[in-house]
């Protein structure tokens, strides 16, 4: 019977190494980009639903029988990318890539009187390492309307 020596088994930990790391690299790497993913998509949700609770607080104006509701949406959305109503040029965007054309804010109306609104991403895409995921009506929060709602009021 032969006893075999360390020096005759010098591959075995090669060998084993491959064999190992060609299941454990994919799974570091997988687990990763799934948290990076989850990351990105908690931030999203996080800045919507900032969004939401902003636009369900703020006025909702009635000037001379027409709704500023552009200026209003606009800062809404501003909200959800920026964190701010009204941001500066040094502003960065709470997800990168984010910008206002990716937020969707609807009121619904009931006798032209605020009721809820909602607040979505549309057209989003997170890009992580390997793969993007694209993500349409997704986060999405709706807040009943709890804010002022004035009629023929100037701006402040």
């Amino acid at each position: 019977m032969r006893i075999l020596s360390w020096r005759s088994r010098k591959g075995n930990a090669m060998i084993e190494f491959a064999l190992s790391a060609s299941v454990l690299i994919p799974a570091v790497i997988g687990t990763f980009q799934f948290g990076y993913g989850l990351y990105t998509y908690n931030r999203l949700q996080s800045a919507v639903d900032n969004g939401g609770r902003y636009a369900a607080m703020r006025t909702y104006r009635t000037l001379l029988g027409s709704t500023d509701t552009d200026k209003v949406k606009l800062a809404i959305k501003n909200v959800v990318v920026y964190g701010t109503p009204s941001p500066t040029n040094s502003s960065v965007a709470a997800v990168p890539g984010l910008g206002t054309g990716n937020v969707n804010v609807a009121f619904t109306l009931s006798s032209g009187i605020p009721v809820s609104v909602t607040v979505n991403i549309s057209s989003f895409t997170i890009d992580t390492v390997f793969s993007s995921y694209a993500l349409t009506g997704k986060p999405v929060v709706t807040f009943p309307y709890l804010g002022r709602y004035a009629t023929e009021e100037s701006e402040p």
